[in-house]
């Protein structure tokens, strides 16, 4: 080969390159800015979490189909602002930063359903605000309740899955050395819902939801490199936040969070 056509050839295998980087940083600041959030709250009842009260995070029941995440359900227990009455291995709660935060607690799933069995079970437990009175009038339940200080439930329902994807990422291995070429990317969206029961008065005091979207990249320039969008986490903060919001009554106008018509036992 003469020394012009090998100079042609790295030319071109530099402009080949120069492309691909190109291609690769348009792509990754696509998927950076591509996740779109929504948060939704429905108020049924004019209520409002007392200090010293107790609130327990639940994961729905699901008869068919994929249930919420233990991971979600733990972190939204930490993003929440309470106090963890009873903290996994490792887990602990973040403080929360609204000024008119109250000092409640979160009482720990396990040992709820266990405080309660068998009134609690995915198989046995209410439904909806009219099974939640019909449990309500059982003998023992509402004094156990009060025993253990649970004033509200909170019904986590949803997941995160993956809605779509496509392109490729192949690696390979030579006398050369090894290298990845490529781009693949996936879609994935978390959509959740959070119930809000009171315990006192049977009554379903309304749900805030959170549906998050986002495109996460994995790039082949000699080692894969992973564009992860935090979909899950960003859909967790944002839910966290509205729950604490309606758990404090701060959308109830002209009533002090605090105070606002929690009726306290």
């Amino acid at each position: 080969m003469s020394l012009a056509t090998h100079g042609s050839s790295a030319l071109r295998a530099v402009i080949a390159r120069s492309r691909f980087l190109a291609g690769v940083a348009a792509m990754t600041a696509l998927a950076a800015g591509c996740m779109t959030s929504k948060v939704d709250e429905t108020r049924q009842v004019a209520s409002a979490i007392q200090a010293n009260e107790s609130i327990v995070i639940l994961k729905k029941p699901q008869l068919e189909g994929v249930g919420t995440e233990g991971e979600f359900l733990s972190c939204v227990q930490e993003n929440l602002g309470g106090e963890l009455v009873h903290p996994q291995d490792g887990q602990s709660s973040k403080p929360s930063r609204d000024k008119d935060a109250v000092p409640f607690k979160i009482y720990g799933e396990q040992e709820f359903t266990d405080a309660l069995f068998p009134w609690f079970e995915p198989s046995t437990a209410p439904a909806s605000a009219a099974g939640l009175k019909s449990l309500l009038a059982r003998p023992g339940v509402a004094e156990r309740l009060a025993q253990i200080g649970v004033r509200y439930v909170v019904w986590l329902d949803g997941n995160t899955r993956k809605t779509g994807g496509g392109g490729s990422v192949a690696c390979a291995a030579g006398p050369g050395g090894a290298g990845c070429f490529g781009v693949g990317w996936w879609d994935k969206e978390s959509d959740y819902v959070a119930s809000v029961w009171d315990m006192q008065t049977a009554s379903e005091l309304g749900t805030v939801s959170a549906d998050v979207t986002g495109t996460s990249v994995l790039i082949g320039a000699i080692a894969p490199i992973p564009i992860i969008t935090p979909v899950q986490s960003t859909a967790c903060n944002r839910l966290s936040g509205q729950l604490r919001s309606f758990l404090l009554g701060s959308d109830l106008e002209g009533t002090a969070p605090d105070k606002a018509g929690g009726g306290g036992g």
